[in-house]
C-alpha cells in the first residue's frame, strides 16, 4: 500500500526525494543552511520545482554554496553567472546572493554561527503545526515576518516573509507536512 504524502507532492522523482528526505527535516549546518537561504532567494516569483531542478548547477556556480567564497565575487564572476544557462540569470538575485553571502558571515561572526541566529525566531525548535490539508498552510507567519524584517535590517535581499517562511519550511524550522503524510510522525520523531 502506497504511503500518504502532503497534496502538493509530484510524480516527479526528483520532487518525491525533496519531499520525502528533506523538507521539513530540522537543520542546523550554516552551510546548508546557506544553501537554501540563497536557493530560496532565486525562487522569489518562481516554482520550487524550477530550482530543484537547478539545484546542482546552482551549487557548481556558486561554489558548493560557500558563503565566504561567493562573498568574495567580483564583476567578472557576476558576468560569468549571468552567462550561466544552469542557473536563474537575473542580475539582481545574483547580486543579493552576494551581498546575502556578507552578511550571512556577519551574522556568524555576531551569533558565533548563523544556526543559532536563524533558530532564534522559533525559540531554537521546531513548530510542529497540525495541517490537515494543504489549504491550511500559511504563507507567511509572524515568525516569518520577524525573521523577513530582521534578515533586511542586517543587510540581506530577496528576503521578504513569503521567502523566509519557506526558508523555515525547508529547514525544519517549522513541520508542516499535513497529518496524514507519514512524514509529518517522522519529522516530529526528530
Amino acid at each position: 500500500m502506497k504511503k500518504k504524502t502532503c497534496e502538493w507532492l509530484s510524480p516527479d522523482p526528483l520532487i518525491q526525494d525533496y519531499h520525502d528526505n528533506e523538507w521539513g527535516v530540522p537543520l542546523h549546518d550554516d552551510r546548508k543552511l546557506f544553501e537554501f537561504l540563497l536557493l530560496e532567494s532565486f525562487q522569489a516569483g518562481l516554482s520550487w520545482d524550477m530550482i530543484l531542478r537547478k539545484r546542482e548547477n546552482f551549487r557548481k556556480a556558486f561554489d558548493g554554496f560557500d558563503p565566504k567564497r561567493v562573498a568574495r565575487y567580483d564583476g567578472k564572476k557576476v558576468k560569468e553567472l549571468l552567462s550561466d544557462a544552469g542557473i536563474i540569470r537575473n542580475r539582481l538575485k545574483i547580486l543579493a546572493a552576494i551581498n546575502n553571502a556578507k552578511s550571512f558571515l556577519q551574522v556568524q561572526k555576531e551569533f558565533g554561527s548563523f544556526d543559532k541566529y536563524i533558530w532564534q525566531f522559533t525559540g531554537g525548535k521546531p513548530i510542529r503545526n497540525k495541517w490537515k490539508s494543504l489549504k491550511e498552510l500559511p504563507a507567511k507567519t509572524k515568525e516569518s515576518d520577524k525573521m523577513s524584517e530582521d534578515l533586511k535590517k542586517r543587510g540581506f535581499k530577496f528576503v521578504g516573509s513569503t521567502v523566509c517562511y519557506a526558508h523555515m519550511q525547508a529547514t525544519g524550522m517549522v513541520n508542516d507536512h499535513v497529518v496524514s503524510c507519514f512524514r509529518h510522525k517522522e519529522i516530529k520523531g526528530l
